[in-house]
């Protein structure tokens, strides 16, 4: 299936502007004072949108960052891990400090609930700074066993051949970059596929025939394709996620930033396929440099 009404979510201790994703996260924006009053910003943001996914029937498992350690990346954690029928995989993440984001107690409790037992670690790949940052590096279309994949420092071309290769997906490789010519840095922030439709910043993909060959693939799979530009990009409008409620309801996860930039014709565009649950995140995605896709990680069985 496409889409999940289970989703995972970390609650964080210890939010910030995270130097070392900076070198290549050129959505996050350095804050002046990084103190207790932008992290209770945060856990406003975060506890309100646990609240808007339980009001509309999507499960919500949280788990509470530890204060042992300062993970400032803490509350996206889908770049570490990913559940599925052929097991759970753990990823190679590119800054050192949010390698200490891979809990074994959150995979042990995800074991718990989806009886998966087989666990897939290609953290091993750290060793040699190849790096693959689960479905923010990945874009999946379940449905057609299909993942879509810019080549950044953080998403390896070996590394999504060979994790297509344990899900028995085909990859679809591409380059893309921002308006600036700087490479994206996560697949996730430029693309989103649903079950019937696609939201993709064709622009960035700066070569003709690469660009002809997403698109392609896309329309040969039946999905509605909604273009964005570079400028809604940057306000995260290909940050969104389709889910459903527990009674099959489709909905499509988005920021009220990325919203607040779409067109009228795109959201109606939209709105043929999924009903929209919009979350104020700004906080986060100004200095985290991630919306509310990365914020919730999907748990399939």
């Amino acid at each position: 299936m496409q889409c999940t009404s289970t989703l995972l979510m970390i609650r964080p201790a210890s939010f910030g502007y995270n130097e070392q994703t900076a070198a290549n996260n050129h959505f996050q924006v350095r804050v002046q004072n990084q103190n207790i009053i932008l992290q209770q910003q945060v856990l406003k943001e975060f506890d309100l949108l646990v609240e808007l996914l339980r009001n509309h029937q999507i499960e919500v498992i949280v788990v509470d960052d530890t204060e042992e350690q300062n993970r400032p990346d803490a509350i996206f954690p889908n770049n570490w891990f990913s559940s599925g029928n052929k097991g759970i995989t753990l990823f190679p993440m590119f800054a050192l400090n949010r390698r200490t984001e891979k809990r074994t107690d959150v995979i042990e409790h995800i074991k718990k609930i989806t009886g998966i037992q087989v666990i897939n670690d290609m953290s091993a790949h750290e060793n040699n700074s190849m790096f693959l940052e689960g479905t923010g590096s990945m874009v999946c279309d379940h449905q057609n066993k299909i993942i879509y994949a810019c080549l950044s420092v953080r998403t390896h071309k070996e590394l999504v051949i060979e994790y297509a290769a344990f899900t028995g997906y085909s990859s679809c490789i591409f380059s893309a970059n921002d308006i600036e010519g700087r490479e994206i840095y996560h697949t996730n922030v430029m693309m989103c596929i649903g079950e019937r439709f696609a939201i993709l910043c064709a622009d960035a993909i700066t070569d003709d025939s690469e660009r002809n060959k997403v698109i392609s693939e896309l329309e040969r799979t039946q999905h509605k394709l909604i273009l964005i530009s570079h400028d809604q990009m940057l306000s995260f409008a290909g940050n969104a996620l389709q889910i459903k409620s527990k009674d099959g309801m489709p909905y499509l996860l988005i920021s009220k930033t990325a919203f607040s930039s779409l067109y009228i014709t795109q959201i109606s565009e939209l709105e043929k396929f999924v009903s929209l649950i919009i979350a104020d995140v700004s906080a986060i995605e100004k200095t985290g440099g991630g919306s509310v896709r990365c914020m919730v990680a999907e748990i399939f069985t």
